[in-house]
């Protein structure tokens, strides 16, 4: 498929999107069209692979009343739930219920609803007791096909459902090419979208593509080159997952996805965005709960590339019993009870392997906050020596927030341990209608200046950590990296010049304008 048909297939998706608009806000109606998107992408893999099963099998077109229709389904539900960990009978397929929902045998629609709320729910029920249960356990909480947002009666909303049903069953997802991801890149646009719309509630489901491209690329970075393998990656604040999918765009090959989400409906984005994108879930395992309250991969885990962009300067607990947690114990203190930013490093610190490498989205603040941040921060350079780059982003380039940010990257094996990197990429960025964005160039300038690691005039900075400590341990970026641009002198002379010359002209002016005046026979207004 090409780049010009991919964008026409993101188009129509979007399209179709805002048919369910209505009265709902962005984050309302994304639940349902991706719901649905994704509902269309589980029976198209279905039915793909039950085909395959058998020559000359349709599974679409078997009837699941008769007997034999059943032994060919019990067959096949087998086979699935074991290797794509669900199932689904012909008649729950998205083809056949959107058909059935268009027109009957008289040309008219027919009442879904009731089938679609039921193949839903067939589909969770068909995990459980398997390894796959706790990856669809609820996905589709968050479809609420009776509220009153899709229609007042039930005779409307049926009709808007079959609609919307109807125009996705005409668009092909192309899901037997294996190496175009063009319905994950789809979902992926269509999260952008929503995102753009949602205004602050944005940040708590999208990192900015471009943003995540360079956090993605310092994570698989290894002595200037990009890795071709990862062990694990993970993401505490994880979101709709797409920072981590966008890790396994720079390598190739992932073994294992982990991520936790406090947001129940994030929290299923997530989960959908990794199956949508054909990650197979035995190689993901996302969680829900509060990272730093409760965290759920175990404390001994140990993940080869982290990546976040955690809520900034959010609320946590800084309960007194989190100074007996090996996470936060051995730097004697806490991160304010309002600021949450150190909190969630020294969690992922905590969870970093030896030779793994951490990039993690922060306000400014972090850099030069005193008090217990201020305790934490030097900890982590004097006594652990982390710390291996600091990276100033522009302002206003995520959704919801236009604070300027940072990047900080940490690694326990540093090949630079004696010096920290300062790049300020702040002023390297297209200026957009409501969002500034960070050009191909402006990624790739920033990810070079990483890799050679060396003083390049106003943009960045190799400090020795000698100096670091001279200045106490604030990492302000501009403390490192020269900005400053020299005025050109002012001609004094020329400027008291132009200055007569301007009064010579508003004497001609005012005279030509009196003479007007008289011809008028009206007052001259000076």
């Amino acid at each position: 498929m090409s780049e010009e048909e991919k964008r026409m297939l993101q188009q129509q998706l979007w399209n179709i999107a805002n048919t369910l608009r209505g009265k709902m806000g962005a984050d309302e109606f994304r639940d349902y069209i991706l719901g649905f998107i994704f509902y269309k992408y589980l029976s198209e893999k279905m039915e793909i692979y039950a085909n395959s099963l058998e020559d000359g099998l349709e599974y679409a077109t078997v009837d699941d009343n008769t007997e034999e229709g059943l032994a060919i389904v019990e067959a096949v539900a087998e086979e699935a739930v074991a290797a794509l960990g669900y199932t689904l009978k012909p008649s729950e397929l998205f083809s056949n219920v959107a058909k059935r929902g268009n027109a009957n045998e008289e040309g008219a629609s027919s009442f879904i609803l009731g089938d679609l709320e039921t193949t839903l729910n067939n589909i969770e029920k068909s995990t459980m007791g398997t390894e796959s249960q706790d990856d669809f356990d609820d996905l589709f909480s968050d479809m609420d096909l009776t509220s009153n947002k899709l229609g007042k009666t039930e005779k409307q909303k049926n009709e808007l459902i079959a609609k919307v049903l109807g125009h996705l069953a005409k668009i092909n997802f192309n899901l037997s090419d294996k190496k175009a991801d063009v319905l994950g890149d789809a979902y992926e646009y269509l999260i952008g979208q929503f995102a753009s719309g949602a205004g602050k509630k944005a940040g708590e489901f999208y990192t900015p593509q471009t943003v995540s491209t360079i956090l993605a690329k310092l994570v698989t970075r290894d002595n200037g080159h990009a890795k071709g393998y990862l062990k694990s990656v993970y993401d505490p604040a994880c979101g709709s997952g797409s920072l981590l999918l966008r890790v396994a765009k720079e390598v190739k090959e992932v073994a294992h996805f982990y991520g936790q989400e406090l947001n129940r409906t994030t929290y299923n984005l997530a989960r959908m965005n990794m199956i949508l994108h054909d990650v197979n879930y035995k190689q993901f395992d996302i969680r829900q709960e509060d990272t730093l309250e409760h965290p759920q991969h175990g404390m001994d885990a140990r993940f080869e590339a982290i990546v976040a962009n955690p809520p900034f300067s959010s609320h946590w607990s800084a309960n007194p019993l989190h100074m007996s947690d090996d996470r936060f114990s051995q730097y004697g203190k806490l991160a304010p009870k309002t600021k949450a930013d150190f909190a969630f490093v020294q969690h992922m610190v905590h969870h970093l392997a030896d030779n793994g490498t951490l990039a993690v989205v922060m306000p400014h603040g972090v850099l030069f906050r005193g008090a217990a941040e201020g305790h934490i921060r030097r900890y982590l350079i004097e006594e652990r020596n982390l710390i291996d780059a600091v990276i100033g982003l522009p302002s206003n380039v995520f959704y919801g927030t236009s604070i300027p940010t940072c990047i900080l990257v940490l690694k326990k094996c540093r090949t630079s341990p004696k010096d920290i990197l300062f790049i300020d990429a702040s002023a390297h960025f297209e200026k957009g209608k409501n969002q500034n964005n960070l050009r191909q160039e402006d990624v790739d300038k920033l990810i070079t200046a990483y890799d050679k690691r060396e003083f390049d005039d106003k943009y960045s900075y190799v400090a020795s950590l000698e100096e670091v400590a001279e200045n106490d341990y604030n990492l302000n970026i501009p403390r490192y990296v020269d900005t400053f641009e020299e005025e050109e002198p002012v001609n004094l002379d020329a400027i008291a010049t132009q200055l007569q010359q301007l009064e010579q002209d508003m004497k001609g002016t005012d005279t030509t304008i009196a003479d007007f005046c008289g011809q008028l026979g009206i007052k001259a207004p000076f």
